[in-house]
């Protein structure tokens, strides 16, 4: 289909109306505000530009937390009371707390993992003579989708009967050592290790770089000094370079760790939650939507809520540490 300026130029007139109507509502902005009264100026600058920002986060952050909180204590529909029932529901059907363990099992390996991996290849590969292609090689995850790392990854734990060609690279390399192909995305808890592998793989790009620009953020003095009184690697390590990157290495963590709550896309595209992999999250979308219980999907929404306020708070004071010391 060829691209026809006669059929396309109500759509152009209409986006021109648009960006003439933006430009004019921030004229209009610039205007009043410029015209507006002079005493107490900053102040009236300052309420201007700022309330539009602060009337969106009131409609977009605060009243979904509020709206989401009442319907955790709301009915299937909504629109009658039930108390605590969704949250006693959340913690005692043997299928949510599956879900709970497995966002449990994800909480606890994949910032630990994550962190550790960026940490030890950012080490080995500082000051390296390959340093920057080493660095884009474990980097490189970090610009594909959870969606598109969870496609490659099901090719990976692909499985095919005994006897067939194999496609995925677990079971070839299980075949080769003489054993049998596994389902491996069928047996739990190991399932769940394996999509966690996943998350790992993409964001110990993110924890190597961070961490790579704090070791190199050391004083050369202080490492030299340790060389010359005899320290060796691992004692320069631990002694130095841990202390020294700690601050970091927490920010990193937590802000894994946050990820790591919100992991949906994942569970989704590799088994749909089943298998006994779902999470908080998938569970969420699951009652909320697919199985129509809006209030124990509010619930188990409130939940997730609950858990990363604490991590999103010490990730303020850990950045306040860090603004402080510098």
């Amino acid at each position: 289909m060829g691209f026809s300026l006669l059929e396309e130029l109500p759509k152009l007139l209409w986006l021109v109306i648009g960006v003439a109507a933006f430009t004019g509502v921030i004229g209009v902005l610039l205007l009043v505000v410029d015209r507006g009264p002079k005493t107490r100026r900053d102040w009236w600058q300052a309420a201007f530009f700022l309330g539009p920002a602060a009337l969106l986060l009131l409609l977009g952050t605060v009243y979904p937390v509020v709206r989401t909180t009442a319907l955790s204590f709301m009915g299937r529909s909504g629109d009658a009371w039930v108390g605590t029932a969704n949250y006693v529901w959340m913690f005692t059907q043997p299928e949510i707390l599956i879900v709970l363990r497995n966002t449990l099992l994800w909480v606890v390996f994949a910032p630990v993992l994550a962190t550790t991996t960026g940490l030890v290849y950012a080490v080995l590969v500082d000051r390296s003579r390959f340093e920057s292609v080493a660095k884009s090689l474990l980097f490189m995850p970090m610009a594909i989708s959870f969606v598109g790392a969870s496609i490659i990854w099901k090719f990976v734990y692909a499985f095919e009967p005994a006897g067939s060609d194999q496609i995925g690279v677990l079971n070839q390399v299980v075949v080769w050592l003489g054993g049998e192909p596994q389902q491996w995305l069928l047996n739990q808890p190991l399932n769940t290790l394996l999509l966690i592998a996943v998350l790992i793989w993409v964001q110990a790009g993110f924890a190597m770089v961070v961490l790579s620009a704090a070791i190199k953020a050391i004083p050369a003095e202080i490492t030299e000094a340790a060389r010359i009184d005899g320290a060796s690697s691992p004692q320069l390590f631990w002694r130095i370079t841990l202390p020294s990157v700690w601050p970091t290495v927490t920010v990193v963590l937590i802000t894994i760790s946050v990820q790591t709550l919100k992991v949906f896309d994942i569970v989704r595209t590799m088994t749909g939650g089943q298998f006994d992999t779902s999470v908080i999250a998938n569970e969420m979308y699951n009652q909320a939507f697919r199985y129509g219980e809006l209030g124990q999907g509010s619930a188990l929404a409130v939940f997730l809520f609950v858990l990363v306020i604490p991590l999103v708070i010490m990730q303020m004071r850990s950045n306040r540490r860090a603004r402080e010391q510098q």
